[in-house]
């Protein structure tokens, strides 16, 4: 019985019930039958009373039961009538205690212990799926729910922790250029004469702006939502090289890419960050730009190489960062790499930077692929 039972697992809920419910009744109805023959063989053996009449007219009174007899064939009648009722009531009450046992008992108890860890704001469990019925379904779709959950949490804990960081090198960068507007104030309060006073006025305050706009700009990007739709490949390809045209425009480039088919992501983000990294490699190369974008099951890869100096050990230590430059003579703040950083996050991907074995700075950009839903 254990087997054709663990067989149901995989049966819908209806078409279980229906299965457990007719089994069931079946059986209450075969014991109902077998107990009706059980009763008349007993009341066969005791006297029944009336008269016999044999062919030839004559005739012989039968002998009445006793009391005793006559109680006892009473009760078996009765006992009859009420297994008419009790049995095929059992067989349902049967049918439904075995449908929860088999089908409800373990998902329900799963669900239940997954939303009293998330009320506690546990995560880290999973919802086994033991089904693929109704109920399995439901476990399933359980389950991913927790673990979009789980990355939306652990993703809003490293925008906080990354938060923590930027507002952290953003007052640590801006006392500095305070310090040195302060003094060259104190000086001129003073009278003492500084040709160069106004110059540096200029240039710190510039740097101050320069500050607060890489700041809203990082603010404007952590707002952004992440919209994939279908884009087409050779769409990618024609905005890949009118970028390329535009921001390398004396440099010999190469495009490698499929040419057919398309992908399903946030059509500005892949732009966005295509251009700063496309723009960031423009400013080191020396002779060629390669450009490579590989689509996988689940990723598209964008992976953009210069044959520059490469990128340095710090950056590839710590990450980029929006107010750190690539290089002691680039007059920039890393807001480049530091925004696809963001962009290839909230996408589901990274940001990976390393510099090539045979030389250069080597960017590469995953985005993951959405199902269309």
């Amino acid at each position: 019985m254990r087997i054709p039972l663990e067989r149901l697992k995989n049966v819908g809920l209806k078409r279980s019930f229906l299965i457990l419910s007719i089994g069931c009744v079946a059986v209450s109805f075969a014991l109902l039958a077998a107990s009706f023959f059980i009763f008349q063989g007993i009341k066969k053996m005791y006297p029944t009373g009336g008269i016999e009449i044999y062919p030839d007219g004559s005739s012989v009174m039968l002998p009445e039961p006793s009391a005793a007899q006559q109680t006892l064939i009473t009760m078996l009648d009765v006992t009859q009538v009420v297994l008419c009722i009790l049995l095929p009531m059992g067989g349902v009450i049967a049918s439904v205690a075995l449908f929860y046992r088999l089908k409800l008992k373990r998902p329900i108890e799963a669900l239940r212990g997954g939303i009293a860890r998330i009320e506690k704001n546990d995560l880290d469990f999973s919802i086994p799926v033991q089904s693929q019925d109704e109920m399995g379904q439901l476990c399933a779709a359980f389950e991913s729910m927790r673990r979009e959950l789980l990355q939306t949490n652990r993703l809003l804990w490293q925008q906080a922790e990354e938060r923590k960081r930027l507002n952290a090198a953003f007052s640590h960068d801006l006392r500095n250029p305070i310090t040195v507007l302060k003094g060259t104030v104190k000086l001129l309060r003073q009278g003492i004469p500084d040709e160069q006073a106004v110059e540096r006025l200029e240039g710190y305050t510039l740097r101050i702006e320069q500050y607060v706009e890489a700041m809203s700009g990082i603010q404007r990007l952590e707002q952004l939502a992440c919209r994939p739709a279908a884009v087409a490949l050779p769409v990618l390809r024609d905005e890949l090289q009118e970028t390329a045209r535009l921001l390398v425009p004396s440099k010999e480039v190469s495009l490698t890419m499929p040419g057919d088919g398309s992908v399903r992501v946030d059509h500005g983000f892949f732009l966005t960050v295509a251009e700063n990294l496309i723009g960031n490699a423009a400013r080191f190369v020396r002779v060629k730009l390669s450009i490579q974008v590989e689509v996988k099951p689940d990723a598209l890869r964008l992976c953009v190489t210069d044959d520059g100096p490469g990128y340095p050990a710090a950056l590839l230590q710590k990450g980029p960062k929006p107010f750190e430059t690539a290089s002691s003579n680039a007059a920039h703040f890393g807001m480049g790499l530091y925004s696809s950083l963001l962009l290839c996050e909230k996408h589901g991907g990274r940001l990976i930077l390393e510099n090539a074995p045979a030389g250069g700075a080597r960017a590469t950009a995953i985005f993951r692929l959405f199902k269309e839903s």
